[in-house]
């Protein structure tokens, strides 16, 4: 992004971004800078492809760059404390601007923590970052844009699919259809690039429409494929991989920890931060941009950063606040025009009702091995809330802090009580955000901060 000063003798801002990754790109674009010209972008699209010329751009920029750099709490300030290197460190900043993006959304079934059960965006990782597909058949099973894009990614790279499972239910469609024409006259390229999966799909793989279940069997590791369909039809197959994915969520951890104050977005079923129109949270100085700040996609996410910057030169001097509201005029209406796709994706790809209380057997805290079943039995003697629920059954206690296992245990306690998920909440967030070990922790500092 440019931003033009009125005066050539204002600073520029001082930048510095860290990222878990090794490399720039994000999720989206992981390792572009290595893929880029290869076959391998060929098979993963030309929206990928782009990402090389913002990764240069971001290059170019001036910014201070630690890659391999995880981020373990943030406090007001604000500051921000991290892991580098085998040695922690804090850095406190004038604001601090968290590009988290999205998780896929928690989506356990019986049999979900087998081996050989993954979800989607796993898969197109180990793509994006190695180039390697799986040797044998796949199922894979979900709804949404990215089991349709993975799926012609996998065709493109040579792999073979099995079955693909459509979880999307009944009458999604209908449902959707008074939202197609603003989606279709702002982003028709889109929902062609949409159309054109779905149809390589159904063309090359046996398809599956209106599986309202799945289930995982195996001793070891996945060996066969439960499916059931709206009409009653089942079927078991033999399987060693089963992709899945039921649509994505905000990564909100960061701001939990924060306190920010957060919102439940009813449309696509999860909490969000409370932002203003300039991306800021409640606590000031602090910034949230990309799929942290609802789901929208990456060029959404690009002009999220694009507005928070904006207001970011402004606050610290280096803009006025009507040059960074006219500069950010134009960044807006391309904003709207982005998400103007969202509420049709939203109403059609929403998540099936059951997907959110699985059955008792199913393990809800996969890293605490807690099943739906113990939730309820907790439910039953009382009223608890999700932190009560960690305290008595130690879920979301483990490695992940809760983030596979938070939504299920909220809407668990939800229906067992008669309440709503946002009365209900979610766990409490509790420093490290990540794992940290004693000899980082000797290693900090606190005196010794950058600004």
């Amino acid at each position: 992004m440019e931003i033009s000063l009125s005066e050539s003798a204002v600073p520029l801002l001082d930048v510095l971004v860290v990222d878990e990754q090794p490399a720039p790109g994000g999720q989206i674009w992981r390792n572009i800078e290595a893929v880029a010209g290869t076959p391998r972008a060929a098979i993963l699209g030309k929206a990928y492809g782009d990402g090389i010329d913002v990764v240069r751009r971001f290059r170019a920029s001036g910014a201070r760059y630690e890659p391999g750099t995880r981020v373990w709490q943030v406090e007001p300030g604000p500051r921000a404390y991290m892991t580098r290197n085998g040695a922690a460190s804090c850095v406190e900043a004038g604001c601090l601007l968290l590009a988290i993006g999205a998780q896929e959304r928690p989506a356990p079934f019986p049999g979900w923590t087998l081996p050989g059960v993954m979800t989607v965006g796993a898969a197109q990782i180990v793509l994006k970052s190695s180039g390697q597909i799986s040797s044998g058949p796949v199922w894979i099973a979900g709804c949404g844009p990215l089991p349709l894009l993975y799926a012609a990614q996998l065709l493109k790279a040579g792999g073979r699919i099995a079955g693909f499972l459509d979880t999307t239910p009944p009458g999604r469609m209908t449902a959707a259809l008074p939202k197609l024409s603003a989606a279709a006259f702002a982003v028709p390229f889109d929902l062609l690039k949409g159309l054109g999966w779905l149809a390589a799909v159904r063309r090359r793989v046996p398809y599956i429409p209106r599986v309202t279940g799945i289930e995982a069997i195996g001793s070891d590791a996945v060996e066969r494929l439960r499916y059931v369909t709206a009409d009653g039809r089942s079927a078991t197959v033999a399987t060693h991989l089963l992709l899945v994915h039921e649509g994505l969520v905000p990564t909100i951890h960061p701001t939990l920890a924060l306190d920010c104050l957060h919102v439940w977005n009813p449309d696509q079923d999860c909490f969000m931060p409370e932002l203003d129109g300039w991306g800021e949270t409640s606590e000031p100085g602090v910034f949230v941009a990309g799929d942290g700040a609802g789901i929208g996609g990456a060029a959404a996410a690009c002009l999220r950063g694009e507005i928070a910057a904006l207001r970011i030169a402004a606050r610290t001097g280096r803009l006025s606040d009507t040059g960074a509201a006219a500069a950010a005029e134009p960044i807006r209406a391309r904003l709207r025009r982005m998400l103007a796709i969202r509420p049709f994706l939203d109403r059609l790809y929403r998540p099936r009702a059951d997907l959110f209380v699985p059955a008792d057997r199913t393990i809800a805290c996969r890293c605490e091995e807690i099943s739906v079943a113990s939730i309820r039995a907790q439910a039953a003697a009382g009223r608890p809330g999700p932190n009560q629920i960690k305290a008595f059954t130690r879920a979301g206690m483990g490695p992940c802090q809760g983030r596979q296992c938070n939504y299920t245990v909220a809407h668990v306690l939800a229906a067992a009580e008669g309440r709503t998920v946002p009365d209900v909440g979610l766990y409490r967030v509790r420093p490290p955000l990540k794992p940290v070990t004693l000899s980082e922790l000797a290693a900090l500092d606190t005196t010794d901060m950058a600004s």
